[in-house]
């Protein structure tokens, strides 16, 4: 520091006023250079009092005004270099953290060279005024809404099974149903056709005389042979389907179409109830076949109801049972569960 005794100088900002040195600072403001200063220091300026605040909003408060700022004494310089022993902070100082993420609002800006790609603006969106929409942006008439675009679901990652794949295992299923009423039904079939030949002829014979084909009645053996083959009908069909569907999920038929039902929660084995439960819904209106037909017509509406449901193609055996009907993928692929994981006892995945 400068070792100038305290006095009144002449200020090096303005030769033409002096002010008050004290021997660290200047103080008070500065006087004409010919007025006669006082002996000492100058005295201390009260600040005046603050305004009244006003009725409008307080604006953010100011920092308190420190000491005034002290010049430079005559013929000081300023120092060319650091001084001795003065380092270079190499870190942050004590306590200071490192952002953990961008502030509240911030936004990762576009890659460089990015356009934003021409599009309808979100729902209830309106341009600012002078506005410009981008070239192929097209308005949407008033009292039309844009719609989502349909996504068909995968159950357990798996593709829903095609109508037409699901119609012809049911075809194969039906077939090997009917080579097994043959076999197990054939002499109950051969007892009423013996039963139903002369009762054919007669009734020929009777519309032959002028006659009305109902004045001949059948007799109650044929209709006790019918309703036995429309229930062991239903029956080897009950334990072609329940069990297969209820441990692997295919029957022959869709084992051939690589298709596999399964629950909506689960890829787990169904179990032999809730299997039989589905099969219930569709087959055990096969008796009622010898009621003018009205079992063959519900059974027809069941398995096209598939048709009506687009999510997730279920029908109403299916809804039944809470289950799906999904496509195997070609390495044959069985769905896992992610749960519990595993294969079954046949060695199939789970």
């Amino acid at each position: 520091m400068s070792s100038l005794p305290a006095g009144w100088y002449k200020d090096p900002a303005d030769p033409d006023t002096q002010r008050y040195w004290d021997g660290e600072g200047w103080l008070g403001k500065a006087i004409p250079a010919d007025a006669t200063p006082p002996d000492g220091p100058p005295p201390v300026e009260e600040e005046p009092p603050p305004a009244a605040a006003a009725p409008t909003a307080v604006p953010p408060a100011a920092p308190q005004p420190g000491p005034p700022v002290a010049g430079p004494p005559p013929g000081w310089q300023q120092p060319s270099g650091s001084p001795p022993g003065w380092q270079q902070p190499s870190g942050p100082p004590p306590g200071w953290q490192q952002p953990s993420g961008p502030p509240p609002g911030w936004q990762q800006p576009p890659p460089q060279g990015w356009q934003q790609q021409p599009g309808p603006p979100p729902p209830g969106w309106q341009p600012p005024p002078g506005w410009q929409p981008p070239p192929g942006w097209e308005r949407m008439p008033p009292g039309m809404r844009a719609a989502m675009y349909p996504v068909q679901a995968r159950p357990h990652g798996y593709a829903l099974a095609g109508l037409g794949p699901r119609l012809v295992a049911r075809l194969l299923d039906i077939l090997a149903v009917l080579l097994l009423n043959v076999v197990v039904n054939g002499w109950f079939a051969y007892q009423w056709a013996k039963e139903f030949v002369p009762m054919y002829r007669a009734t020929l014979d009777e519309m032959a005389n002028g006659g009305s084909a109902f004045d001949v009645q059948a007799n109650g053996r044929m209709d006790g042979l019918l309703w036995a083959m429309l229930i062991v009908a239903t029956l080897l069909w009950l334990a072609y389907e329940a069990p297969a569907i209820a441990g692997s999920g295919q029957t022959l038929g869709k084992k051939i179409m690589r298709i596999k039902v399964v629950a909506v929660e689960n890829t787990e084995p169904l179990g032999f109830g809730r299997a039989f439960g589905r099969w219930a819904r569709l087959g055990l209106w096969t008796p009622a076949w010898g009621c003018a037909g009205i079992g063959f017509v519900l059974q027809l509406i069941d398995c096209i109801s598939p048709v009506f449901d687009q999510q997730l193609r279920q029908a109403f055996h299916d809804k039944t049972a809470r289950t799906v009907v999904i496509a195997l993928p070609p390495d044959n692929r069985q769905p896992v569960d992610a749960t519990t994981g595993g294969t079954n006892g046949n060695g199939e995945g789970r």
